[in-house]
């Protein structure tokens, strides 16, 4: 089976000033469609390197990144543009929604680019935003919402487009830990129900929920395998004392 992400002996390399500093230092990975993928490392391990290549907001200086078996790390802007509208659902720590637009305006916007007509926008609006328990805000604008409110719309953003992958960047990070573990259930929701969620997280406890976890530091992966796993692991490198 043709895995959805592939990462094949990927470099991503900066030069600053005299130093060379190797964010991705050699990577292949590989994720499957239908699988629940938590990629956590701490500051400075490549993981939202790793994060901006998946979602086709940078490309790698070598080697391969494939996404459902083409090759997107050497395709140009536009059709970069064209593979992030259609094919990745982005949740960011932020929730990026826009302030004067209503709730189901803020979750249409991906599909007004994208040239739906207007029935289609409003019936996948509805729907989405019916999934995440927010079809009585549709009116609403973001700064009448909570903190896990807003978060929530912005997965039915993320979802209405159908994409192939949801990527969650540190989706619980500006909530507290209550709200978090109810955003983290809905994903978890949302795997089961047969999405591919790579979620992008440095808190290995959020990481533990996912089905499987990668693990970096300094741009290589250090552990990849079951989150069951994890935990021996984790406990294990830092009582050693590495990053």
């Amino acid at each position: 089976m043709t895995p959805l992400i592939e990462f094949r002996n990927l470099y991503k390399i900066y030069k600053m000033g005299d130093n060379v500093v190797r964010a991705i230092d050699g990577m292949s990975v590989r994720i499957d469609k239908g699988e629940f993928v938590a990629i956590v490392g701490q500051s400075g391990s490549g993981k939202s390197t790793c994060m901006n290549i998946i979602g086709c907001l940078d490309v790698p200086t070598s080697g391969e990144y494939l996404l459902n078996g083409k090759n997107v790390g050497k395709m140009n802007d536009n059709a970069l543009a064209e593979i992030r509208n259609k094919m990745i659902g982005f949740i960011f720590q932020q929730y990026n929604l826009l302030p004067k637009l209503s709730v189901q305006e803020n979750v249409e916007v991906s599909l007004l680019y994208a040239g739906f007509p207007k029935k289609v926008r409003h019936e996948r609006a509805l729907e989405v935003l019916e999934r995440v328990g927010l079809s009585d805000k549709l009116k609403n604008r973001p700064n009448q919402l909570s903190g896990g409110q807003q978060q929530r719309v912005s997965i039915a953003r993320a979802l209405v487009g159908r994409p192939s992958v949801i990527l969650a960047d540190e989706p619980t990070g500006a909530l507290d830990s209550k709200t978090g573990r109810e955003v983290i259930a809905l994903l978890q929701e949302l795997h089961r129900e047969g999405n591919t969620i790579v979620l992008i997280t440095h808190d290995a406890s959020i990481a533990s929920d996912a089905q499987r976890i990668i693990r970096l530091a300094d741009g290589r992966v250090i552990f990849d395998g079951p989150a069951s796993a994890f935990s021996g692991d984790y406990t294990k490198l830092h009582r050693e004392g590495q990053p």
